[in-house]
């Protein structure tokens, strides 16, 4: 079991920027860790990753130049830094974890997540 634990959401103006924490506990692992949202009446969406395997962090097209995704493997973190924050980044974010590694054209899938955390929520208004 992995027990995953979000923190960092809020209220916030567009332009302004956010640091989302994800901390995992529990079993070892050596996937990828990833960062979804999900917005009102919408599918949960891939944001950003860090694939463990090979050190590289992949992200989505709407995000790409304004989040950025760090890992502590020491601390067993994963953060994600949010610039230029706009109204349609408004969503719950949530952190997830794969046991083994994943090829690069899954990352972006929900279901090949083992393990998810509570979510946290960003909201973006003026």
């Amino acid at each position: 079991q992995v027990e995953l634990a979000e923190s960092g959401g809020g209220l916030v103006q567009p332009g302004d920027s956010l640091r989302l924490s994800c901390a995992a506990s529990g079993r070892t692992f050596s996937g990828p860790m990833a960062w979804f949202r999900q917005a009102p009446g919408k599918e949960r969406e891939f944001v950003a990753a860090f694939r463990r395997f090979t050190g590289r962090t992949y992200y989505s097209d709407s995000v790409k130049g304004r989040y950025t995704v760090s890992r502590d493997n020491t601390k067993n973190t994963m953060d994600l830094q949010m610039n230029s924050l706009k109204p349609e980044d408004t969503a719950i974010y949530y952190c997830a974890v794969r046991m083994g590694d994943l090829i690069q054209s899954a990352l972006r899938s929900p279901e090949q997540y083992d393990y998810w955390g509570q979510g946290t929520q960003v909201t973006v208004s003026s």
